[in-house]
């Protein structure tokens, strides 16, 4: 289900066809779109996940200010981390991925911590990932990072 206007559009050319896959999905959008519209036409509204409760997030904004699009465009040489969505040019072949869930952006087991946010109060990974100073690096540091979503 298409979710755009017929007409209209300054810099959309309806007549340029583009594809492109989100999370693995083949989506199309059009020439002049940016990733974020496109994502839009095509319906998709949740595009990433809060830092430390894993909330959903929406788009709520249309240029470099916008807070939640932040995307993984490419793979392997062509990696780029942290590209917005809303300044990002749709084009053939583009390959995004949103960012700060495991294992799907849909069911985010990530999510479990909402319900544990009594027991999280801002800042205690200041305190409690302290001792015993050896599993810094190996144990919590990856932990950390990887439910960050910061690789």
């Amino acid at each position: 289900m298409s979710y755009r206007l017929d007409t209209g559009g300054r810099f959309i050319d309806r007549s340029a066809p583009r594809s492109f896959t989100f999370n693995g999905k083949t989506m199309r959008g059009f020439e002049g779109d940016t990733l974020a519209s496109a994502l839009l036409g095509q319906g998709q509204m949740l595009v990433g996940r809060s830092f430390k409760y894993h909330r959903p997030r929406g788009i709520v904004a249309s240029g470099s200010e916008e807070p939640n699009a932040l995307m993984n465009l490419g793979r392997d040489k062509t990696f780029e981390p942290n590209a917005r969505a809303t300044t990002t040019e749709l084009f053939e072949g583009l390959e995004a991925e949103s960012q700060n869930h495991w294992p799907s952006l849909e069911f985010d087991i990530g999510e479990v911590n909402a319900k544990l946010s009594r027991f999280l109060p801002a800042g205690f990974y200041y305190k409690m990932f302290l001792w015993p100073r050896s599993f810094w690096k190996h144990v919590y540091e990856p932990i950390i990072r990887k439910s960050a979503g910061l690789g």
